[in-house]
């Protein structure tokens, strides 16, 4: 499983709810926009804003020449927008092929914390398939049902994918209904203009104008704490850390 591949599989976690036998995070029964940021242990960070109703949900990345990519539930159809070109697939096309076949098996609320002036359950998930493959992590989730907060994990063998999200400006209100519809002008391109291998989205057309920090400005941060304990904690070792307490190894 290749980085972009791994980041993907994740990504779609944001966007489109995962399918297993137990219930992940309830969804948001309000309407909200907010800020995402989502880090990846490469030292990839990916910005965007993000407006979601229960029906239809919008990110935005790169900036006004950057990607936008909008689900519509309601019409069970996905629309990736890219400058004055569109791609549509259906919903249950969407998400990585690498998360069929996930069962949780264990989901269980740790308590209360609050996440940039939100309060939230936090709460500890892992799910495993047949072949071996792992997922878990913790979701901090408002009683609106909103996930403010989600670090996750994915082991496939030896590879080892880890990915923290949050969500800040978060605002509670009615979306404009206009912000889930194509652009109009937009004309209809051909997916495999607009698609990777797998029938994944092209990620490095996706992160291609989006805001990205690199390890070592993680490096230069943790300096300036003056904290030597987060200094020597690698990205590597905070990922077998967390591997451990996730799955016992």
């Amino acid at each position: 499983m290749t980085l972009f591949r791994s980041a993907a599989m994740l990504v779609s976690l944001v966007l489109v709810p995962l399918t297993v036998t137990a219930a992940p995070p309830p969804e948001p029964t309000v309407e909200y926009s907010a800020d995402s940021t989502m880090e990846t242990e490469g030292g990839m960070t990916m910005k965007s804003r993000i407006y979601h109703t229960p029906t239809k949900q919008r990110m935005e990345m790169g900036g006004a020449d950057g990607s936008v990519t909008i689900i519509r539930k309601d019409k069970k159809v996905v629309w990736q927008v890219m400058g004055d070109m569109y791609m549509e697939m259906p919903l249950d096309q969407s998400n990585a092929p690498d998360m069929g076949g996930f069962d949780i098996q264990e989901q269980t609320e740790v308590g209360e914390e609050t996440v940039n002036g939100l309060k939230a359950t936090k709460t500890k998930i892992i799910a495993t398939k047949p072949d071996g493959s792992k997922f878990g992590g913790f979701f901090w989730t408002t009683k609106e049902g909103v996930t403010v907060k989600m670090d996750l994990l994915s082991k496939d063998g030896d590879k080892k994918m880890r990915m923290a999200s949050e969500l800040t400006n978060v605002k509670i209100e009615k979306q404009n209904p206009a912000l889930f519809e194509v652009p109009a002008g937009a004309t209809k391109n051909d997916m495999g203009a607009m698609m990777g291998q797998g029938g994944m989205p092209n990620m490095d057309e996706m992160m291609k104008n989006a805001g990205q920090e690199r390890a070592k400005e993680k490096r230069s941060s943790r300096s300036n704490s003056g904290s030597k304990s987060q200094e020597s904690e690698t990205p590597a070792a905070e990922v077998n850390k967390m591997l451990k307490g996730l799955f016992g190894r």
